[in-house]
């Protein structure tokens, strides 16, 4: 249990940092507020990591309304637990929304908040494989 939960885990963390990165790249390219740059990597934190679940989903031969359903119980949960514990330490960490995309800063203070959010949002994922649910359900269809 605790191997596919830590598999869970990390393909939560997967999703979430490439929508994060991918958000805060865009909207400092673009010049948006720290609002912006905040509702936008969290958005594409769960769309892509949402897509992370879809994607093998839809190959093994599921249709899409078949799948979306299972993609949502599967990460909703664990992606909301990562996404809400990285961006309140992104917050907190001074400077941290400030930083541009050189600055050690901007790169320490993510992996950082990445790392406590995977440990945070792991006995998420466990719980729910416990009772069935999650990541074990997806499994099935793999």
């Amino acid at each position: 249990m605790n191997r596919t939960a830590f598999s869970a885990t990390v393909h939560c963390l997967t999703g979430c940092a490439i929508g994060e990165v991918l958000g805060m790249v865009l909207s400092t390219w673009w010049g948006w507020s720290n609002t912006g740059n905040v509702v936008l990597s969290i958005s594409l934190a769960f769309v892509f990591g949402y897509s992370l679940t879809l994607a093998p989903l839809l190959r093994g031969g599921l249709t899409l309304r078949r799948s979306l359903p299972l993609a949502f119980a599967s990460d909703t949960l664990s992606i909301a637990t990562m996404e809400l514990l990285d961006t309140a330490i992104i917050l907190v960490v001074p400077g941290a929304m400030n930083a541009g995309l050189g600055d050690p800063l901007f790169w320490g203070s993510l992996a950082g908040a990445l790392f406590v959010a995977f440990w945070a949002a792991f006995p998420v994922n466990r719980a729910l494989i416990a009772r069935g649910k999650g990541h074990a359900v997806v499994h099935a269809y793999h």
